[in-house]
């Protein structure tokens, strides 16, 4: 059960990253010098609220997790979220997927499968 929880979360924070990349293809570009202009489109875009609920329900979950494995079990698997965001990326918005990005993807995969054998 605690590694569903773990998956949960994690995935949760994923498609917060994910529903932020969407909303900003549809908004476009933004600076830092002009962020604050840019918070009125920011504010009503769907995908942004979608990530801010995302992250808020990953973090509740991600609370209960800690509460119950230990740091250092629970964190590594953060990185699966790398894994379904190259994968997502590449798919669903043309992202390159590099043969070294796919080395780093395998390599991350053996490296979650060990922590979580342990």
């Amino acid at each position: 059960m605690n590694i569903l929880l773990i998956l949960i979360s994690v995935l949760l924070n994923c498609a917060a990253q994910l529903c932020i990349r969407k909303g900003m293809l549809i908004i476009g570009e933004v600076e830092m010098s002009s962020i604050v202009r840019s918070l009125g489109v920011m504010i009503t875009n769907l995908w942004l609220w979608g990530a801010m609920i995302s992250y808020a329900v990953s973090i509740l979950l991600w609370i209960v997790v800690l509460s119950k494995v230990e740091v250092s079990f629970a964190y590594p698997f953060l990185s699966i979220g790398y894994v379904v965001a190259a994968l997502v990326g590449y798919y669903f918005f043309g992202e390159s997927l590099s043969l070294i990005r796919v080395a780093g993807i395998i390599i991350i995969c053996v490296g979650v499968y060990l922590i979580s054998r342990s």
